[in-house]
């Protein structure tokens, strides 16, 4: 039974998440989390991973937070360093350039990532994420370094265990997937995705069985599909208690994500954008808090080394001999 369950987080590791001296308030370290694990699955997408292998990078990023926190190394380099070593070792691995190219843009000003619905596209303009040779090896050369950095952390346990093929399972046990077939599978989904954004970090405090029934039980309820009269989520060892407070934890994530797109910063364009480290300085600074910045390879508001400081000047004169051409 050992690959059906997960190692849960500790009391004390979630407290000192939020609670330790070095710790952001809890609601920009929801925004954070809650921005970096969106960018985590916008990239899963533009790669074409399984959604399987994205849900496990966010998992594994979340419990790597746990270990190093929030600040240690840039937000966005945390993202790809978690999905790129999660494919890896998947069925579907991808090339450093690819994922290198997708987060260029996703986080440039030409991308959709965090713009509200109701906003204009922005300009595609394939100069915001072109990536330079120079560019490309400091941010392989940083997600490099870092994946050898969470593996140990984690003490190279990478093992993630999904509670998606246990709710269908479970769907079959329980006759859900007759009436409404599909409906209720596909709302169960939505619930056990959507929890993966949960600034619960529901994944890290209860084990797969207990987030399949929780989100059958609410994607039942929403369905209108026809339940066991009896205590039937006590067959699948989930107690009243438990499942009383996923099913809460699960149906409030929405909402929730609703009131922190709405605190997503605006830059100076008036566009909204992801928050990185020195963001996160500078608003705590705005409070009257200090906070520090780790000085690691991975920071990447520095400058490159020497030999990256030539590689730049090369690609930016081979760009203007282009231009003359």
């Amino acid at each position: 039974m050992a690959h059906m369950t997960n190692p849960l987080a500790t009391p004390d590791q979630l407290c000192a998440l939020r609670h330790s001296p070095n710790s952001l308030p809890s609601e920009l370290a929801d925004l954070v989390f809650f921005q970096t694990q969106c960018l985590t699955q916008a990239a899963g997408l533009l790669l074409q991973l399984p959604q399987s292998v994205t849900a496990q990078a966010n998992v594994i990023l979340a419990r790597y937070w746990l270990v190093e926190g929030l600040m240690s190394y840039e937000f966005s380099d945390v993202s790809a360093a978690t999905i790129f070593l999660v494919s890896k070792v998947s069925s579907s691995p991808r090339r450093p350039r690819d994922v290198c190219n997708v987060y260029a843009y996703l986080l440039s000003p030409s991308s959709t990532f965090l713009r509200p619905p109701s906003s204009p596209p922005p300009v595609n303009n394939p100069k915001d994420y072109y990536l330079s040779e120079s560019a490309f090896h400091r941010f392989h050369s940083r997600i490099l370094n870092l994946e050898s950095r969470i593996l140990y952390a984690l003490g190279f346990d990478t093992h993630v265990s999904l509670p998606h093929p246990l709710a269908i399972t479970y769907l079959q046990a329980l006759d859900f997937l007759g009436t409404p077939k599909q409906r209720i599978s596909q709302s169960v989904l939505r619930y056990l995705n959507t929890a993966l954004l949960s600034p619960q970090m529901l994944y890290l405090t209860s084990q797969p069985n207990a987030l399949a029934v929780a989100a059958i039980y609410s994607a039942a309820k929403d369905t209108g599909a026809k339940m066991p009269e009896s205590e039937w989520w006590e067959v699948f060892d989930v107690d009243r208690e438990e499942l009383g407070f996923l099913v809460v934890g699960m149906r409030s994530v929405q909402g929730y994500m609703d009131k922190l797109r709405e605190e997503i910063p605006v830059d100076g364009r008036g566009k909204r954008g992801l928050l990185w480290r020195k963001d996160v300085q500078q608003e705590m600074a705005r409070r009257g808090l200090e906070i520090s910045i780790p000085n690691n390879n991975n920071n990447s508001t520095k400058s490159g080394d020497a030999e990256d400081e030539m590689m730049r000047l090369m690609d930016e004169k081979v760009a203007r001999m282009e231009e003359y051409d």
